[in-house]
């Protein structure tokens, strides 16, 4: 089983719970996901399973999208409420105050990941220096977040739609709005709903992957790699070549299947397994950059 598998996360677990879970199912030690999510967050978790871990490398600027929801007159020491939550007693602001203050997280931006984060200091990441108790000093990251929708305002909580690149810590979008109107914000719910072309409606949940695999059918969950990062080109290729492109050789498309100048093709077998993903040397030239 080599592949990509959606599934949609359950909160209260780790993304790393997931990936054994995945593991245990498929019994086999070669699997790891895209992108995490937090514990108390649910949605679409990709995984890429078998030989498939190799692409892992050409899905880090894929955009996502979250559906999240925001509570007023509080902060946290995780920005969300996992963490220790402190109530500032402050009331929410009306919502053309929380309109106005949401323009300035608009587009190119620079935010400050959370101090309880997976972001890495000297190699260690923040979460583990902060069960520390160790100061942690993270700078500013530049993110991009292309929509920011106000969903609904009721009873002191924000629903908001996000689109945003990869990086972008969502819980920071509450904490700083919060800052912002003065009166504290934390992030009380999230799910993430699409990352690049891929969407939580056609994942998978832990529970239907365990019937599948009782079924002995669990391979039906899985997306080959062939099929994977549609974006990209694909052109088929005889034994011939096929064993040319394994042994590391530069190899030819036709303009009439690749695009002249696409800087990625995908060189597929006539079996229809993923041979290699070919990076553009001249036009219609390519080399193995990365070899399954």
């Amino acid at each position: 089983m080599n592949g990509l598998v959606l599934i949609d996360k359950p909160s209260g677990c780790t993304s790393h719970d997931v990936v054994a879970r995945w593991r245990k199912l498929a019994k086999t030690k070669r699997a790891g996901h895209l992108g995490t999510l937090d514990p108390m967050a649910t949605g679409l978790l990709i995984l890429v399973t078998g030989n498939a871990t190799r692409l892992a490398q050409f899905f880090n600027k894929d955009e996502k999208s979250y559906d999240a929801t925001l509570e007023f007159g509080a902060i946290s020491s995780t920005y969300d409420a996992e963490g220790e939550v402190i109530l500032t007693g402050a009331p929410a602001p009306p919502l053309a105050a929380i309109e106005s203050a949401l323009e300035a997280f608009r587009g190119h931006i620079m935010q400050t990941p959370p101090p309880v984060s997976a972001k890495k200091i000297n190699g260690v990441p923040a979460y583990k220096l902060a069960r520390q108790h160790i100061e942690v000093d993270l700078k500013p990251v530049p993110i991009h977040i292309k929509d920011l929708a106000i969903q609904r305002f009721e009873n002191n909580r924000l629903h908001i739609r996000v689109v945003s690149s990869t990086g972008t810590y969502i819980r920071s979008i509450a904490h700083d709005l919060g800052q912002a109107l003065g009166c504290g914000a934390i992030l009380t719910a999230l799910r993430r709903t699409h990352v690049g072309d891929y969407s939580v409606q056609d994942a998978f949940t832990l529970d239907a992957l365990a019937a599948l695999a009782e079924q002995g059918t669990l391979d039906s969950a899985v997306t080959p790699t062939a099929r994977m990062l549609p974006a990209i080109p694909s052109e088929y290729f005889d034994e011939q070549i096929e064993t040319q492109i394994r042994q590391g050789r530069d190899f030819r498309t036709s303009p009439f299947v690749v695009p002249p100048g696409a800087p990625l093709v995908k060189a597929v077998s006539r079996n229809g397994d993923l041979i290699a993903i070919g990076q553009l040397k001249i036009p219609n030239l390519y080399h193995p950059g990365t070899v399954l």
